[in-house]
């Protein structure tokens, strides 16, 4: 199946995001592609005001994912994005979505919150307590992620260990030194620790550095964006996942027992 990651600025006004993210999904849909996945937290963004986002939290019911879902009603294209939803008392959750003929088909929250590199997510966002469900997409299965999560290797393995074959990831993930070859690096060796594809976009504004990639079961690069806009395209097929399985059994031959939540 064609998969697609699109990238681009957001901004402060939901109904410009919103517009935008309508336009990725036509041209996707119009190319055949099966999954669709966008960037983090994509209903506002201002870089004087790194808690816009949470303050312009919507329900699910909300004008942006109206305009989403209508747009997703036709095709049967699987599109993934995160949007903050209210929670209480100003608060909001980092919820990821997978949108599929006009109908929620999966949410997941976010459950690393980025506490990091002077940063505190956690000062405005709740955090998720349930690892993320598995989706059916071209029947492939499909594992959710959200960002920083790209950092820790027990979720990416839990998500293998329960039949993963393709992992997503909507990011913004922020700029600073060395943190491109960071997003590289960790990409990569998901791909590798988990032999699933990697499907991640990320958001392209002047704080964060876009560079959205498709990585195979081997953690090859087969298709990148850099810092602009763009929406990128490939095949993935089950047969890689399952070729590379038997050249690299490494799920099988782990020694310690699966990943739990603390």
């Amino acid at each position: 199946m064609i998969v697609a990651a699109g990238q681009f600025a957001v901004t402060p006004d939901w109904e410009t995001n919103a517009s935008t993210c309508v336009e990725l999904m036509a041209q996707a849909a119009q190319q055949q592609a099966s999954l669709l996945v966008l960037p983090e937290a994509l209903l506002a963004r201002d870089d004087a005001d790194p808690y816009l986002s949470v303050k312009s939290a919507q329900r699910l019911d909300g004008g942006f994912l109206c305009l989403l879902l209508e747009e997703s009603r036709r095709n049967k294209m699987t599109t993934i994005l995160t949007v903050h939803v209210p929670s209480t008392q100003g608060r909001a959750v980092n919820t990821l979505l997978a949108l599929c003929q006009g109908e929620i088909v999966a949410q997941y929250a976010k459950l690393h919150l980025y506490d990091a590199f002077n940063m505190q997510e956690s000062a405005r966002v709740d955090a998720g307590s349930v690892l993320p469900p598995l989706i059916e997409v071209g029947g492939m299965q499909v594992g959710l992620m959200t960002c920083y999560d790209l950092r820790f290797p027990e979720l990416a393995l839990a998500l293998a260990l329960a039949g993963a074959q393709l992992l997503v990831l909507p990011a913004a993930w922020v700029r600073g030194p060395l943190k491109e070859q960071h997003w590289a690096t960790l990409l990569s060796a998901r791909a590798l620790d988990t032999t699933c594809y990697m499907v991640a976009a990320g958001e392209c504004g002047n704080k964060n550095i876009g560079q959205s990639r498709i990585i195979d079961p081997q953690g090859v690069t087969i298709a990148a964006a850099a810092e602009a806009p763009q929406l990128i395209y490939v095949e993935v097929t089950t047969d890689r996942v399952m070729q590379t399985r038997e050249k690299l059994p490494v799920l099988q031959n782990r020694r310690f027992a699966p990943p739990q939540l603390l």
